[in-house]
Order: C-alpha cells, then structure tokens, then sequence
C-alpha cells in the first residue's frame, strides 16, 4: 500500500478539485463524439484559474486518455501542472495502465492507495478497472484495502474514490457499466461509520445524492456530457466543468460544481455511441 501525506498540515477544511474524464489524445486535434477533449480540457484548467478557484489538492478519477498513449498523458500532465497541488489519480475503464503509470509516475502526480490529510481526514484510491469491458469491479484485494484502511484507521473520516459509479445512474444504457459488485463495496462501508463521501467520475454527469449516510458526488467531464435519466445513449448540451469539494473537520461535506461558459464545445448530438 502506497501512503502519502497531503504536504501542508490542514487541520480545520481540506479543499479538493475533481478533474475526470478527460478523455485526452496524443494529438492535439483529437475529438470525442464533436468535442475537441484538449482544448476543452485546456479550457476547463483556464476556467478554474480564472474564477480563482482555491483547492488543496487535486483528484483525477480515471479516464485520462481515450488513446492509450503515453502522449495523452502527458498531455494531461502538462496541463495540471501549472499549479503547484499535488494531484492524485486513479484508472478508468479507458485508461492503458502500462502507459498511464510509466508516464504519471515521472511526473510530479502522485499515485497513492491511501492519503492522509491534516488530523481529520483520509482518501481511499479504489482502482474499479476491468481490462478490456466498460464496466467496474473491485477485486478482492481492492476491497481488502478498503477494510484495512477503515479499520486501521477509526479516528479519520474517509472518502472513498474510485472510477465507476458504485450506485445506478438512472439511465440503463450507463448504469450497465456501473461497478458491478457494488454490494460487497457497500456492506464494508456500512460498517464503518466514518466514510461521509464517495466520489466517482464515468458517467460523464454531476451527481449529489445520499446512500447508507454517505453523500455520493459524481463530477462533470471535462469533454462530452451524457444526458441524465436517459435510458438510451444520449449527449447533453449542459457545458464541461469540474467539481469543488470542502471536506470540514467535523466530518461533514460541502460541494459545487462548476462549468465553463458559452457554447464553445458543444458534441455531435447525432452521435448513436461511442
């Protein structure tokens, strides 16, 4: 299990900055479904600065790449390292592992299972891959790091990242590809009281909702957007963005979701899949 310690000592709010989905390419003009993913991502970065946005750290949860190439990542790394934050991440079901780690890792981001922030607080980095197919699925390792840290760990609030969505959706088409052992995930949390908060990426869409006391945060992708409640494939028009999260000392979570402005990347609404 790899540890790491949020560098600055936060004692009271510890802010995060999700970024998911980016689904980047090694070229420059790549597009996903009519939106160009580097210039939207570029834009998205510029956008946080912009509005003068204030984090802690940064969390990407999966789907960097939709190429597989080290150039995507890369891409993706020049692209957060503008700020100084340590950014920790996780694979998506698009993400090429080999690459994504051989890259990331020389860089400045940082892989870690398991982080500790100030005197209150820890992140739980779940990876949810399943090589090959769309959907999530924690392995039995995975779930037993899950267990270990919570029970090693009783005096901190946790929240849990990974990439899938560990609740439906709303929308069958999506919601086939959720994680597909959510209950085993769920019957750990619900032994411990100390997970407020867990944050996926995947659907592509702003999620807030509440499950076994826990608040359960989806962010919007920096690229396309999937249409909520929408039991066929369907893209939305509702712009790029990101999400802030405020993880407070006495366990409790607040939240906002932000997103660029204008209609500069808007996808092909004709597209039947990808």
């Amino acid at each position: 299990m790899r540890i790491c310690h949020l560098p600055k000592q936060h004692n009271q709010t510890v802010r995060l900055l999700q970024i998911t989905d980016t689904h980047l390419f090694a070229d420059h003009a790549g597009s996903l479904l009519g939106v160009n993913t580097s210039a939207s991502f570029k834009a998205v970065v510029n956008e946080i600065v912009q509005d003068g946005v204030e984090f802690d750290a940064i969390i990407a949860t999966g789907d960097i790449s939709q190429d597989h190439t080290a150039e995507s990542y890369q891409r993706f790394v020049s692209g957060i390292t503008r700020w100084e934050q340590p950014c920790y991440w996780l694979p998506g079901n698009h993400d090429y592992q080999q690459k994504m780690n051989a890259v990331l890792e020389q860089s400045t981001l940082e892989r870690c299972e398991h982080v500790l922030m100030g005197e209150h607080w820890q992140l739980v980095m779940l990876d949810s891959q399943v090589a090959g197919v769309p959907h999530g699925r924690l392995s039995d390792e995975q779930l037993m790091l899950l267990e270990v840290i919570l029970r090693d760990n009783p005096e901190r609030n946790t929240l849990v990242l990974l990439h899938h969505h560990p609740l439906p959706a709303g929308s069958a088409w999506l919601d086939q590809h959720k994680l597909h052992n959510q209950d085993a995930f769920w019957a750990i949390v619900a032994k411990y009281n100390t997970v407020k908060g867990v944050v996926c990426g995947h659907i592509h869409q702003a999620l807030d909702t509440q499950y076994q006391n826990c608040r359960v945060m989806a962010a919007p992708s920096t690229c396309i957007q999937f249409q909520p409640n929408s039991d066929d494939f369907a893209l939305d028009l509702t712009n790029p963005g990101w999400r802030e999260i405020s993880l407070h000392a006495d366990g409790s979570i607040s939240t906002t979701v932000g997103r660029l402005k204008g209609n500069e990347f808007q996808p092909d609404m004709t597209s039947s899949g990808y």
